[in-house]
C-alpha cells in the first residue's frame, strides 16, 4: 500500500478523543484471529442495533483507558496521534503487532488517521469503518494498509444522531437511496486493495434482502472478500438461524464472490 510523502501539518497536533487502546486478538473480518493492538476512538453517528459498544458512540468521552500488559490506568481522552503510538508501544507484550483503528466511527476525524499512520513507523495500519463516510475514505485510503468495510442493512439502523466531527466529514446517510450511493462509492474505493466486507447477518432477516448489496459488490468490487457475521445476541437483535447464514453465503458465491463465514471469535473466547 502506497504511504502519502508527508502528512498535513494539522495531522499531526489534530486530537480525537480516545476510548481504549489494547492488545488483543482480531475478532472479525479476513485476519480473525491475528495478535493486534486496538485504537478504539469515540464518537459515531450511526445506531446500528446490533453494536457492541454503544459506549463509544459519544465524541464526548473524557478518559482513556490504557490496558498495558500488568495494569490497566486512565488518561484525558482527546490526544495526538503521538500521544497514541506512545501508548500502542505502551500495551503491546512483545513485539510490535499490526494496529486496528476501530471505534466509534474513526472516519469522522480522518486528520488523525493521517497523523497515526505518520508515526507508528512499519506497522500495519488497518482501519475499521462502517462505510457511511466516502469522501473520508478516499483522503485516507493511501495510508492504511487494510480496510475493514462493513456493508450494512439500513434496515438494521436507528436514525442517525449526527454531531461536530473532523473538519469537511460528510453527514451520516439516512434513507435507503442514500446507504446505496455511499456504499457504491465505499466499494469503488476499495476495488483491487487489501480490503474486505463484513456483512452482519441478524436474526430474523431473510437472504433476498442481502442480494442487492451483493449486486453492488459484483459489480464494483468484485474481488472483495466478503465476510458473512453472524450477529451475537444482544439488545433487541438476535442470533440468525443456520440455514439464513448459509443461504447469504451461498448468495455470495452465486454472485462469484469469494465468501467467509466467521462469528465473532473475541466474544467466543472471552476476550475484549
Amino acid at each position: 500500500m502506497g504511504r502519502p510523502s508527508s502528512p498535513p501539518a494539522l495531522a499531526l497536533e489534530v486530537r480525537a478523543p480516545v476510548l481504549e487502546v489494547f492488545a488483543s486478538l482480531q475478532g472479525e473480518g479476513r485476519f480473525a484471529g491475528e495478535p493486534q493492538v486496538f485504537v478504539r476512538l469515540y464518537g459515531c453517528p450511526l445506531r446500528c442495533r446490533y453494536c457492541d459498544t454503544p459506549a463509544s458512540w459519544d465524541p464526548a468521552g473524557e478518559r482513556a483507558r490504557i490496558v498495558g500488559p500488568g495494569a490497566t490506568r486512565r488518561e484525558q481522552s482527546r490526544a495526538t496521534p503521538f500521544q497514541v503510538a506512545c501508548w500502542i508501544a505502551e500495551v503491546e507484550p512483545g513485539r510490535p503487532r499490526t494496529v486496528s483503528l476501530t471505534g466509534g466511527e474513526p472516519l469522522v476525524w480522518p486528520d488523525f488517521v493521517l497523523g497515526l499512520r505518520a508515526v507508528i513507523g512499519a506497522r500495519r495500519l488497518h482501519l475499521e469503518t462502517a462505510g457511511a463516510h466516502p469522501a473520508s475514505l478516499a483522503r485516507v485510503i493511501d495510508a492504511v494498509d487494510h480496510v475493514s468495510l462493513d456493508l450494512k442493512l439500513p434496515s438494521d439502523l436507528d436514525a442517525p444522531a449526527d454531531f461536530a466531527a473532523g473538519a469537511g466529514v460528510e453527514r451520516a446517510p439516512r434513507s435507503a437511496e442514500e446507504w446505496s450511493a455511499v456504499r457504491r462509492a465505499a466499494l469503488e474505493l476499495v476495488r483491487g486493495r487489501d480490503a474486505c466486507g463484513k456483512l452482519v447477518v441478524t436474526g430474523g432477516s431473510s437472504a433476498a434482502t442481502f442480494e442487492p448489496l451483493l449486486d453492488d459488490v459484483r459489480r464494483r468490487a468484485p474481488d472483495l472478500w466478503i465476510i458473512v457475521q453472524p450477529a451475537t445476541p444482544i439488545g433487541r437483535v438476535a442470533a440468525p438461524e443456520s440455514e439464513l447464514v448459509t443461504d447469504v453465503a451461498e448468495a455470495a458465491r452465486e454472485r462469484g464472490l469469494a465468501v467467509r463465514v466467521l462469528p465473532q471469535i473475541h466474544r467466543a473466547l472471552g476476550l475484549p
